[in-house]
């Protein structure tokens, strides 16, 4: 993977995706789930089958409230590769303003790996 790829994700905010205490405003979780829904949608043709990319880091402002019913959409830049370290920046802007930015790692790993790891996880 190389510097410069780039991934778009949108959503409509629907209710599932509100802030539970606040009501009719999308969520920060939500939302940077959709920023890194975008860093993997830059990245999916450049992963082989036996691969996956997991979320390391995130830190995003979120800068504005979007309400019910609006559209979002989010992007990510990769900016830097560190052996399987990706670094990207993301941000996200609804219909009026942007609502996001931040920075987001992610590493690739081996599939059967992380499944074999986690299985241990479970055993007593």
């Amino acid at each position: 993977m190389v510097p410069g790829l780039t991934g778009t994700c949108d959503m409509v905010v629907k209710e599932e995706d509100l802030v539970s205490s606040l009501g009719q405003v999308l969520s920060t979780p939500r939302l940077i789930q959709l920023m890194e829904a975008a860093a993997i949608e830059a990245i999916k043709d450049y992963m082989s089958p036996g691969e996956l990319s997991l979320g390391a880091r995130v830190s995003v402002q979120h800068l504005s409230a979007t309400p019910l019913g609006m559209k979002v959409m989010a992007h990510a830049l990769l900016k830097r590769v560190e052996k399987n370290r990706l670094f990207f920046l993301v941000d996200a802007y609804d219909e009026k303003e942007k609502v996001a930015e931040g920075e987001h790692e992610r590493l690739v790993v081996s599939k059967d790996r992380f499944v074999q790891k986690v299985s241990k996880k479970r055993e007593p």
